[in-house]
């Protein structure tokens, strides 16, 4: 990978990539700070990556990172999970949108990631697999067990409007 290819990943997937960890942790200081890091291991090993797989390579070194960061400050805090057919809080939102990013900050940490490069980012699932080190099954099963939760957790719309 040349210098060039290296300051046109950081132009074509900086912003991707900040949207793709701040959406995670929800801290804008750690996101930026996994995403300079990422760029700094991309510098460290420019001689050893294609300039075709930067991407890919940028966000499982994020992925990573952010993962490995969350488990050494010890952030990660279990999820009150809904069982399935049980409606949301019982206080009734107008706003569908709020509704739907309380129910995803609630997810599962491996279900909000997939869920997010998948609805958000628009990756396929195979995509989806080679960045978090899951097979393309897995990313499915997640992603449908989030989808559920989501419906479930939002309820029926005729109660929301």
């Amino acid at each position: 990978m040349t210098i060039q290819e290296y300051n046109q990943s950081v132009d074509l997937y900086a912003d991707r990539l900040f949207r793709f960890v701040a959406k995670s942790v929800k801290d804008t200081h750690f996101a930026e700070d996994i995403v300079q890091d990422s760029y700094e291991k991309l510098w460290k090993n420019l001689a050893q990556v294609n300039g075709e797989k930067v991407k890919a390579y940028l966000f499982t070194t994020a992925y990573h990172t952010m993962i490995d960061r969350l488990r050494k400050e010890k952030r990660m805090s279990p999820t009150d999970l809904l069982p399935v057919g049980e409606e949301g809080p019982s206080n009734q939102y107008s706003d569908v949108g709020e509704r739907l990013r309380e129910a995803v900050d609630r997810l599962p940490e491996v279900q909000r990631i997939v869920l997010t490069l998948r609805d958000y980012e628009g990756y396929s699932y195979q995509e989806i697999g080679e960045l978090t080190n899951l097979n393309e099954s897995q990313v499915k099963v997640y992603i449908y067990r989030a989808r559920v939760y989501l419906k479930n957790y939002i309820g029926k719309m005729d109660v929301l409007v």
